[in-house]
This record gives C-alpha cells, structure tokens and sequence, in this order.
C-alpha cells in the first residue's frame, strides 16, 4: 500500500516524483531502438499509488471544465478517473473506424504516414469547457492533433494535462496558447 499524497504540502511534488520512480517501469529500445519506453502498468496497478496521483493531478487543472477529452488508449485509463475527480464529463478520442455513425475525425501527419482520429459526433456541445488529456506528451503530434480536431467542435479548450512529459523532445511547442500542465516532467 503507498501512502497517499497531500497536495499543497510542500513535498506533494517530491512524493508524486518518488512515486513516479517506483512505479513507471522502463524499458530500454521499444517498441523501436533508441526508444526509452516508460510503461505506466505498475502504477495503475496500485490503488494508493493511481488515487495519490490523480488527487495530485486534480490540483494542477483549470476550473470550470465540462469535458475530459481522452486520446485512446492511455488517455482512456487515466482521463476517465481525472474527469469523474473533477466531476467533468468524459469525451474519447479513437483511432479511426472504432466509433459507430458518423463521428468527426481528423487526419494527421506522423513521422512516417498519416493518423487518424475521430470523436463521436455531438459529444461536445458548442461553448463547452474542455480539457485535453493524454498519458505522455512527447513530440506532441497526437496532442496538436487532438487539439485541432476538439476546436472543430466550437469549444473553449481550457488547457492540456499529461501525466508524463519528455521534455526534451518539445510536444508542448505545437500547443501554441493553450495552457499545459504535467504531473511528471521529464527534463533529458
């Protein structure tokens, strides 16, 4: 069992960070070499350990949110949980063809092809609050992304939260104007 964190104790970032580095497993060239995979499975294994992080993480958002909007498949695990702790509404971002109807999508460059993504069609109501919400912003692609396509919707994005952050490799600089927050940044 892992204590829980209090945030806006002057060491919640010190426990969330020794939280972080007993409960993200690493592994070395995957799923490509020269990739440092971090691998959240542990911490959302442990209940302490995930309530500890999203009542932290709660303290690192915008108020007012009606929507988490969720980036398949990691942003489903921990926006959903985030989206009922704030008491918002949940909203998922899938990959193309797993949405029935007719839901909007977006086609975006990857290092080598295209992506797609598509919401369900009017699951954001126009002047709605929003919330983008992933685990990992790393090259930023599929937030820029997901950004792009929520504003189709005619909504207020709030802001971006990502539990982990690669700093280094600069996803935060294709959200231009949107207020980012990381509950674990990771400087190298």
């Amino acid at each position: 069992m892992t204590d829980a964190v209090r945030p806006g104790t002057s060491s919640a970032s010190e426990q969330i960070d020794a939280l972080f580095r007993t409960h993200i497993a690493e592994f070395p060239d995957f799923p490509i070499p020269g990739v440092l995979f971090r691998d959240i499975t542990p911490l959302l294994r442990d209940a302490a350990a995930l309530r500890a992080v999203i009542a932290h993480w709660r303290t690192l958002l915008p108020e007012g949110v009606d929507y988490v909007i969720g980036t398949e498949a990691r942003g489903f695990v921990v926006g959903a949980p985030l989206a009922y702790e704030i008491g918002a509404g949940f909203v998922p971002v899938r990959k193309a063809g797993k949405l029935p109807g007719s839901p909007a999508g977006l086609t975006y460059d990857l290092e080598y092809g295209t992506a797609r993504i598509e919401i369900p069609e009017g699951s954001l109501p126009a002047g709605s609050r929003v919330l983008l919400v992933d685990d990992l912003l790393a090259t930023g692609g599929t937030a820029a992304a997901t950004l792009e396509l929520a504003r189709r919707f005619d909504v207020e994005v709030l802001g971006a939260s990502f539990l982990i952050e690669l700093a280094a490799l600069g996803g935060r600089d294709l959200l231009p104007g949107v207020e980012v927050s990381t509950v674990w940044r990771i400087e190298d």
